[in-house]
């Protein structure tokens, strides 16, 4: 017998979405539901410290769910540790605090505002004071992947040809040309985010759940019956069949 798995994709630090999708879940597979988030809670949406209250208080308290790290939840922790705001696969000149990146908006969900003229160090002060160790404990007890039989579900995705045990946080977290480009069967079905898309997409070997929540498109659970899988509507499970 399959077992039954849901899925959220990047949420992107919106809260009322994210809690439709929670009650979507809850319609079709009751409060116990088992639950694999796929990480890139924060950023660019308006509420990212209400969505990690929310998700860090139901980790606490044992739900069944599985949190994935994303790559702007790891530049998050990285800046609460030491102030670092670059990641190594960044565009020159681009930064966690940059405009297109959207930790100035997680930052704002604080209460925390600055100006190019701050010094990283004084606003690391500023936003440690106000970040609930709750929150830092959850960022860091996020894992990288997680499988369920012949699914796999990571952040950004793979490293195709490398083993599934031998895959690198870099890779799992960050990967794209190389992964969403190769059309071959991987070993198990690749269910991820990292990459917006206009919508929920299968491409027979992976599925892409990032449909660009913090672009303001919905928010769409899935749910898994072994490689099967159904968006969660209003209306039901609508199948989310392989482009051809």
């Amino acid at each position: 017998m399959s077992t039954t798995v849901y899925a959220i994709g990047d949420i992107h630090g919106q809260l009322e979405m994210l809690q439709q999708a929670l009650s979507l879940i809850e319609a079709d597979g009751g409060t116990d539901a088992r639950v694999v988030f796929l990480g890139d809670y924060v950023d660019r949406g308006p509420d990212s410290r209400a969505v990690l209250d929310l998700l860090a208080a139901e980790h606490r308290a044992g739900r069944n769910w599985v949190f994935l790290l994303g790559n702007h939840d790891r530049m998050f922790a990285r800046f609460l540790r030491d102030g670092s705001t670059t990641e190594a696969k960044l565009r020159v000149g681009e930064h966690w605090l940059h405009h297109r990146l959207g930790g100035a908006e997680t930052l704002a969900s604080y209460g925390v505002v600055f100006s190019e003229d701050d010094r990283i160090y004084r606003l690391l002060e500023r936003v440690r004071d106000v970040v609930p160790q709750t929150h830092i404990e959850f960022l860091d007890s996020l894992v990288t992947h997680h499988q369920v039989r012949e699914v796999f579900f990571a952040h950004a995705g793979i490293r195709p040809g490398v083993a599934l045990a031998d895959q690198t946080e870099e890779d799992l977290v960050w990967i794209r040309g190389e992964f969403l480009d190769d059309p071959r069967p991987h070993p198990c079905l690749i269910v991820h985010g990292h990459t917006p898309a206009q919508r929920a997409e299968h491409l027979g070997n992976r599925i892409n759940l990032d449909g660009g929540a913090g672009m303001g498109r919905p928010l769409v659970p899935a749910v898994f019956e072994g490689r099967d899988c159904w968006l969660l509507t209003e209306n039901g499970r609508v199948p989310l069949i392989p482009s051809s």
